[in-house]
């Protein structure tokens, strides 16, 4: 099939002083064993990225009460999820963790509070994609929660704190899905490439148009979308770490989206980076 690759037409910034921003659109776990077009780009995802220091995750599954950041020294890798083939859960993640980074993450954060986590680890939203993208597991990756009690403004908000991060060896992904409605998927079709019910449809057509044209404010107030962009959002975990990520972007810099495909009906694999 034709995979939808698109650029904006914005000039960029000099993209020499400061890492890119990645969302990126995760789907199911089996992925992290699976060869198919959305881990091909994962493959490719941090190409050419030289003097990274470390990557900070903003997963869909991780969510708190408080902004949190992972600290321990060496995450155990999460199986957060029931019922896949056993081979799925013999996966292992051995990246490092870093207590110094979580406090430079803390700092750029001030005045807003941050504590740091010693518990949880690295979630599959954040391993079945490293697994492909950086698979030697040396660089430390952390994981900043998602602040239960925080309001889409203040999801923003946070992401624009973290944008020095950017100019400081630190890699900000988030990782969701747009589209991500589960008790909708039509699961007998998820070998169709492509299919997406028409809610889906008009809503990966309202966010991609929202996003290339950067309107970002009005992903940002996503209750004031329309009832498709509510379906697709549902319980909103998978779509706020993109806000995260708006927040860190900057508005003028190249924005390209990859994986721009539906999978199931309900879902969508859209990715997007900025810089």
């Amino acid at each position: 099939m034709k995979w939808l690759t698109q650029l904006s037409g914005a000039r960029s910034l000099n993209s020499a002083n400061h890492l890119p921003v990645f969302f990126i659109g995760h789907g199911s776990p089996m992925n992290a064993l699976e060869n198919n077009a959305f881990t091909a780009e994962w493959k490719n995802l941090f190409a050419g990225l030289t003097s990274v220091r470390a990557l900070v995750m903003v997963s869909a599954h991780w969510v708190t009460n408080g902004t949190q950041v992972s600290a321990i020294p060496q995450p155990r890798t999460i199986h957060d999820f029931a019922g896949f083939p056993r081979e799925l859960y013999r996966v292992n993640y051995p990246a490092p963790g870093s207590a110094e980074i979580a406090q430079e993450v803390i700092a750029v954060l001030k005045p807003r509070p941050a504590t740091t986590d010693y518990t949880w680890g690295l979630d599959h939203g954040t391993w079945s994609i490293l697994v492909h993208a950086l698979p030697d597991a040396k660089i430390p990756v952390l994981q900043l929660s998602i602040d239960s009690r925080a309001t889409p403004a203040d999801f923003f908000a946070i992401g624009r704190s973290l944008r020095p991060l950017r100019e400081q060896g630190i890699l900000l992904c988030g990782s969701g899905n747009i589209v991500h409605n589960l008790s909708r998927v039509d699961w007998s079709r998820l070998d169709e490439p492509g299919f997406a019910h028409d809610w889906a449809k008009e809503a990966a057509e309202i966010s991609r148009n929202y996003l290339l044209n950067r309107e970002w404010q009005k992903l940002i107030d996503f209750p004031a979308l329309p009832q498709s962009m509510q379906i697709a959002i549902n319980t909103a975990e998978h779509y706020v770490p993109l806000i995260y990520m708006l927040g860190a972007a900057y508005e003028e810099e190249e924005l390209r989206l990859f994986n721009d495909v539906a999978v199931g009906g309900a879902l969508t694999m859209t990715s997007v980076r900025f810089g």
